[in-house]
């Protein structure tokens, strides 16, 4: 793992850009923004995927494994934090001199002087970006983006618009926030995370402070979560904008119902607008109502803004549907925090009704399910009916002695709501065998287990032609 330098120059001026990890979708999203720049690309990643064969299509020359010939004549070459500092292609860029930048900064100069809405917290983050992105090309303003994932209507994590406004999923994880000039700042909640790089609670939430202050124009911050309510004290902006369900909140949320997705009364300023969304979940109330709430920040009325976030219709792998087998459903979630994982269950809920909901989790990180495998033993026996455990996926961390998926099964106060298996297709049978008519299904984590669903949906026909 390689931690951002932040120092390191930017380039003014780039004709060539090689991108290590291509294929990710934030990387591959940057890739396609230089190439709509005018700028010659080339990339590799570990493993070919959909994102690399786009590319490859949109004129990017790209590579399936990483060499060092990879690199050609580029004079800046992309990474992000995940690769290793032995990595080839890396190795060469610094032995040459190039210009070598962080993914962030590589964000940061495609930017340049547009208007830029930033998108932070724990949570919620995909999502509200792109409520914002697709409300604004339904108001007109054709804005250019990068989000954390597709944008289902859009097809898209990103795309170059002709407006004067840039949006962003801004990521906390290792504080490249702070590098951004932003003009509007939503901070959808600050529910601690990633302290492997900040190391405490208050270094954490203090970042949030200085990203909260140093927006130009607003600040839109959660009313409710308590983490928001403590970097909200420590905000010396001149124009903070809260929103939530609290009395005190300036957007305020009240009568949320579950029916057809999600509907509530948004309140701001003495006046009232009835929101009916597409995607279910109170979790999602709260993040439309943070999306508006930008979108009046920016000047759009309150209706008119309501109307736009209305037509939203969800972002990929978020409460994302698969399939169904054997009258069973499958469904895949993004969540790999003890609050996201509690918001995407109670969400199946209300699509589930009297269904089971059999949850298949696949912690992320030793260290975050180190530090929170209680929490997620605690939100899963809660919220789910049953639940498969899977193993760790280690991203960009060396595996930690005694930290697997079984360290967070162990912690499951009744032991017959929990089965731990390391093995993929024994994990597809299990849940086949205990699924009945009726269940939902729903991988999570922000790993690779959705890949797990055709075997799932597989097992759940065999065990139905059995």
């Amino acid at each position: 793992m390689i931690r951002p330098d932040l120092s390191l120059p930017i380039p003014e001026s780039i004709t060539s850009a090689h991108f290590i990890g291509i294929g990710g979708s934030g990387m591959s999203g940057l890739a396609r923004m230089f190439l709509d720049a005018g700028i010659r690309v080339s990339g590799s990643d570990r493993a070919d995927s959909a994102n690399l064969r786009a590319l490859a299509a949109a004129g990017a020359t790209v590579h399936v494994g990483h060499d060092a010939a990879h690199l050609g004549d580029a004079d800046t070459v992309v990474h992000t934090g995940a690769i290793w500092p032995e990595n080839p292609e890396f190795v060469l860029a610094k032995e040459r001199g190039l210009h070598v930048i962080h993914r962030s900064q590589a964000l940061h100069w495609l930017i340049g002087s547009r208007r830029l809405v930033s998108v932070a917290g724990a949570h919620g983050k995909t999502t509200s970006t792109g409520m914002i992105v697709t409300a604004l090309q339904a108001l007109g303003a054709d804005p250019s983006f990068v989000n954390g994932g597709v944008i289902e209507q859009l097809g898209t994590s990103s795309a170059t618009g002709s407006g004067e406004l840039f949006v962003i999923e801004a990521d906390e994880s290792d504080g490249t926030f702070l590098l951004y000039d932003t003009a509007v700042a939503l901070i959808t909640n600050v529910d601690p995370d990633h302290l492997d790089h900040y190391g405490s609670d208050e270094a954490f939430h203090d970042a949030f402070v200085r990203f909260a202050n140093a927006a130009t124009e607003a600040v839109v911050i959660s009313s409710d979560d308590a983490g928001a309510l403590r970097v909200t004290a420590g905000i010396t902006h001149p124009n903070v904008i809260t929103f939530g369900l609290a009395d005190t909140a300036n957007v305020r949320i009240s009568e949320v119902r579950a029916e057809a997705g999600v509907s509530a009364t948004i309140t701001h300023a003495g006046e009232s607008v009835r929101l009916q969304l597409a995607v279910p979940g109170l979790h999602n109330a709260i993040n439309a109502a943070g999306a508006i709430t930008v979108l009046r920040a920016l000047g759009f009325g309150l209706e008119e803004s309501a109307r736009a976030v209305e037509g939203f219709a969800g972002t990929v792998r978020r409460l994302e549907k698969h399939g169904q087998e054997r009258g069973v459903t499958v469904y895949d979630d993004y969540s790999h925090h003890p609050t996201e994982v509690r918001a995407a269950l109670e969400a199946m809920r209300s699509i589930a009704g009297t269904g089971r909901i059999i949850a298949i989790q696949q912690p992320h990180t030793y260290s975050r399910t180190q530090h929170m495998f209680r929490e997620f033993a605690e939100v899963l026996e809660t919220y789910a009916d049953h639940t498969v455990m899977l193993d760790v996926y280690g991203a960009r961390e060396d595996p930690v002695p005694g930290v697997t998926g079984e360290l967070v099964s162990g912690a499951f106060e009744d032991q017959t709501n929990v089965h731990y298996v390391a093995d993929w297709q024994q994990a597809a049978d299990y849940t086949a065998g205990v699924a009945r008519e009726g269940d939902f299904v729903i991988t999570l984590g922000c790993g690779n287990v959705y890949q797990i669903i055709p075997q799932v949906l597989e097992s759940l026909r065999g065990s139905a032609e059995g």
